[in-house]
């Protein structure tokens, strides 16, 4: 199973491909918006290493990857990404039925309801179509917007834990959290 395009009310979220280079620039030019992830904009090179990374982890397990997500209403116009990956981060093992759920968005986009659009559809994608029995999601501690998103989408509160960071932004003091729905909780919430 390769990735699927998956549409919403207002977003279509397509595999992240080559020809979607160009919107990681800009969307990752944002201080921003990477405000929790880094303490500077990436370069066009970083982006470049980020975007092959991605491209590759969407190969890893079928019907997983990346999705660059564009209004429904105006296509062509970007939104910005999700991510339904394998885990990979050094707190992220690797356990076969799991998937780490993420999104960046444009500034312009914030606050609309869209990170929660996309991140549910991809939870549907995920526990009904790929068959994910846990999807988690993480972010700093610090982080109240993206917790919010995580909460409103159903997800529960798993663990505070510590990371180390070469270089560390305000906020990484306080930690890392993760949030989660399983298979089962799935199954309840949507009935």
């Amino acid at each position: 199973m390769t990735q699927r395009t998956l549409q919403t009310e207002r977003l279509t979220l397509s595999p992240l491909s080559e020809e979607h280079l160009e919107h990681e620039v800009v969307l990752d030019a944002d201080a921003e918006v990477l405000r929790y992830l880094s303490s500077q904009p990436r370069t066009r090179e970083q982006v470049e290493r980020g975007h092959a990374f991605r491209l590759e982890q969407g190969r890893e397990v079928d019907g997983l990857g990346v999705w660059a997500g564009f209004l429904r209403a105006e296509p062509g116009r970007f939104v910005g990404i999700w991510m339904l990956q394998p885990p990979h981060g050094p707190s992220q093992p690797k356990v076969p039925g799991e998937a780490d759920i993420g999104y960046r968005l444009l500034r312009e986009f914030w606050r609309q309801g869209l990170a929660k659009e996309g991140s549910r559809e991809l939870m549907r994608y995920g526990f009904e179509v790929i068959g994910l029995q846990r999807i988690f999601a993480q972010t700093m501690a610090v982080n109240t917007p993206s917790r919010a998103t995580m909460a409103s989408l159903g997800m529960t509160f798993v663990r505070s834990f510590h990371e180390d960071h070469d270089e560390p932004i305000p906020g990484t003091d306080e930690g890392e959290v993760e949030y989660d729905m399983t298979r089962a909780a799935w199954d309840m919430m949507t009935r």
